[in-house]
């Protein structure tokens, strides 16, 4: 009788760890930077990070410049600055998504066509030169009855230009989902597009995008998303929050619609729940206020001091957005500007190193007593939080807030147990 109930809560139990396996070891980008596809070029990467540091050389050439452009204190700009320097120089865009929707717009299918075949030959030139970023994909248009067709074309052209080998990380970002059944459609299309283009099985991955009411409560009052990403049958890796869509589907008027609105984080709070422990990366949205100069070129101090308080007040916004992101676990967003990217790294950048010594303590001595509960402070840490520390450091090393050296140094892990990213191994090791 008693094996019963064990071998029943056994099952439910692996079934449970199946749909929740923990989060995703893979190193998740800090932002998405989204081109038209008419405009994606094999060196792309490497043109925007000129053009933010550009933008950071002439704004905020100093740390006491970036202070006041990201609202830091002088004593952290002067940490960061040099390393969102270093940042912009070595990688400075980590994803990026070549787009076929919003970026670029409906037009005439030959024009389409053969930007999808350019854009592919570009990405194939820049997977050979080794000048793409760490992460990029595609987005195609939404399964509307209205481009479904035009979306399908575009894909299958893509892939097929692209000669069979695709870039580590790709991805394919479906817009605008409303149902499983879209989902479903992409996923039945990789099947049919892997044996054809002689791709591996499993090869392709797709995100979704919510930007729609009806992505988070559908018509009988359930939350769908659980069943979007389940509707990829394994290929779904991430879901980003489109925020302008999104307000304007709520009836939010152009003057409120921005990414700390109320109803963003109602979304945003459903999307992080739907996809806790899934291994399914979350990703905010934009900042449309961009740090664009109102005089090119300036002529004179008035007209270059306007472009220089243009330009921060956009940067101070930004970063309120990407701090207001981070301190709701969503470390991911998108970029729609070169000098966006000063801001991006900044506030991320800051964010890390404002916790270090917290963090710091308290996986020190969570390490050092090996899972037994340790009290700093006021804040108690049990097993869980322990992989949330580490990926801490983990996502703080990725990103270029710290060095391997300096996470080493402040974690008390060795090499081998900070790349393993697995607490549960660390722990399993030390205890021997």
């Amino acid at each position: 009788m008693t094996k019963d109930i064990v071998d029943r809560l056994r099952s439910a139990n692996l079934a449970f760890s199946r749909l929740y396996p923990g989060d995703s070891a893979r190193r998740q980008p800090v932002h998405t930077v989204y081109g038209g596809a008419h405009l994606f070029k094999a060196d792309t990467a490497s043109r925007l990070g000129a053009l933010a540091l550009r933008s950071l050389e002439e704004y905020a050439p100093e740390p006491a410049d970036l202070a006041s452009a990201a609202s830091l204190s002088e004593g952290l700009a002067a940490k960061v600055h040099p390393r969102v320097t270093e940042k912009l120089h070595r990688e400075p865009v980590e994803d990026f998504r070549v787009d076929f929707e919003d970026g670029y717009g409906n037009r005439p299918d030959a024009e389409e066509d053969g930007h999808a075949e350019s854009a592919a030959r570009e990405m194939a030139e820049g997977l050979a030169a080794r000048s793409l970023p760490p992460f990029i994909g595609i987005r195609i248009k939404p399964f509307t009855e209205e481009l479904r067709e035009r979306s399908f074309r575009t894909l299958a052209l893509f892939l097929k230009e692209l000669g069979g080998r695709l870039p580590d990380n790709f991805v394919v970002t479906l817009p605008k989902v409303t149902i499983p059944d879209q989902v479903a459609a992409l996923a039945d299309l990789f099947d049919l597009l892997e044996p054809a283009l002689d791709l591996p099985a499993g090869s392709l991955r797709l995100e979704i995008m919510v930007e729609t009411p009806q992505s988070i409560l559908d018509a009988q009052g359930q939350c769908p998303l659980p069943r979007l990403a389940e509707a990829a049958r394994g290929r779904c890796v991430a879901a980003h929050f489109g925020t302008y869509d999104y307000t304007a589907s709520c009836d939010i008027t152009a003057a409120h619609q921005s990414m700390a609105h109320p109803v963003c984080d109602f979304a945003k709070h459903m999307m992080k729940v739907a996809f806790a422990g899934t291994g399914i990366w979350i990703s905010d949205g934009a900042t449309n206020v961009l740090p664009v100069p109102l005089h090119r070129p300036a002529k004179g101090a008035a007209q270059a001091a306007e472009n220089r308080a243009v330009v921060h007040d956009a940067w101070r916004l930004h970063s309120r957005h990407v701090r207001h992101s981070l301190v709701n676990a969503f470390y991911q967003g998108w970029d729609l500007h070169p000098a966006q990217l000063v801001t991006r790294y900044a506030t991320v950048f800051a964010f890390f190193l404002e916790g270090l010594n917290a963090a710091s303590e308290r996986l020190h001595n969570f390490v050092q007593k090996a899972a037994q509960a340790t009290l700093v402070g006021d804040v108690f840490d049990d097993a869980a939080t322990g992989q949330g520390l580490l990926n801490y450091f983990l996502r703080a090393v990725n990103c270029g807030a710290l060095s391997e050296e300096e996470a080493l140094e402040r974690s008390g892990l060795t090499l081998e147990e900070l790349r393993g990213r697995s607490f549960v191994k660390i722990l399993k090791n030390r205890r021997g």
